[in-house]
């Protein structure tokens, strides 16, 4: 699959509101900010993409479905199982 977004550009700074609640309680655990929400961002990404994907690609999913409805599975003569 190819990459969701180019990971050799620099960094760019960004001012965010967070609960303040959830940002004390994650500081006192030191757990890396920027990094939790590139890992948020990029799962939101590809959910995206994904969706985008389907939706893109409905008709021929139902065609192909509807195909293997008439059909079966393209090599199920082949199967052992």
């Amino acid at each position: 699959m190819a990459d969701l977004y180019n990971t050799t550009v620099p960094k760019k700074a960004a001012n965010l509101s967070v609960n303040s609640d959830l940002l004390k309680k994650t500081r006192a655990l030191n757990i890396n900010l920027s990094a939790t929400l590139e890992r948020a961002l990029k799962e939101e990404l590809a959910k995206h993409k994904a969706d985008q994907w389907v939706e893109e690609n409905r008709t021929a999913i139902k065609r192909y479905n509807e195909f293997v409805e008439q059909h079966g599975c393209f090599g199920d003569e082949f199967r052992e199982f």
